[in-house]
C-alpha cells in the first residue's frame, strides 16, 4: 500500500532560482556563470503569460539553473541600485528605473530578456514575450558560451531547436 500511495504524491516542481541584484553581485564572486536578467513591470499581461509559459517549462528551468545566474528585475522600482560600481536611481519623467532602460539599451519593453555572459559585459536585450523555442537558442548560444568563438547569426545557421 506504501508503494502504491508514494506512486501518486506528485514531485514539486522545479523553479527557476531568481536572485535580486545584490544576490547576483555576492553569487558572481565565486562562481562566474552568464546573467540572464527579466525586466517587468507588475501591470505587464505578456510578462505574466511568460512567467507562465516559458519560465515554468521544466527544459527552461533546468538549463537556466544549471548554466545562469538568474535576476528578475522590475523596470519601475524607485530604489536606487548599484550595479557594476555605477549608481541607477529612478527616472519619474519615463517612469522607469534607469538600470532597466541601460540593460535594454534604451529601447524598453515588457518584458526584455537581457543576456550578459559577465557582469561587466555590454548588455544583449531581446524585448518581448518568448516562447521556450524562441528562448533556447540565445540561452544556449550565452550559457554554453559559442558567443566566445562565433557570431549569433553563424551560430543559429547550425542550431536545432530540441524544446
Amino acid at each position: 500500500m506504501l508503494i502504491t500511495t508514494a506512486s501518486f504524491v506528485s514531485k514539486k516542481k522545479e523553479k527557476i532560482q531568481w536572485l535580486t541584484l545584490e544576490e547576483l553581485q555576492k553569487a558572481n564572486g565565486s562562481l562566474q556563470k552568464p546573467v540572464l536578467i527579466d525586466i517587468y513591470t507588475h501591470w505587464c499581461g505578456w510578462c505574466k503569460a511568460m512567467d507562465k509559459d516559458t519560465y515554468n517549462n521544466d527544459e527552461v528551468v533546468n538549463y537556466i539553473n544549471d548554466h545562469y545566474y538568474a535576476v528578475k528585475f522590475d523596470a519601475e522600482s524607485k530604489d536606487s541600485i548599484l550595479f557594476n560600481g555605477k549608481k541607477y536611481g529612478y527616472n519619474p519623467v519615463y517612469h522607469i528605473n534607469e538600470l532597466a532602460l541601460y540593460l535594454a539599451g534604451g529601447d524598453i519593453g515588457f518584458p526584455t530578456t537581457v543576456f550578459l555572459p559577465s557582469v561587466s559585459a555590454q548588455p544583449a536585450p531581446l524585448s518581448g514575450y518568448l516562447k521556450p523555442a524562441e528562448l533556447e537558442p540565445p540561452l544556449k548560444y550565452f550559457g554554453d558560451g559559442f558567443y566566445k568563438t562565433q557570431t549569433f547569426q553563424d551560430y543559429l545557421k547550425k542550431f536545432s531547436v530540441s524544446w
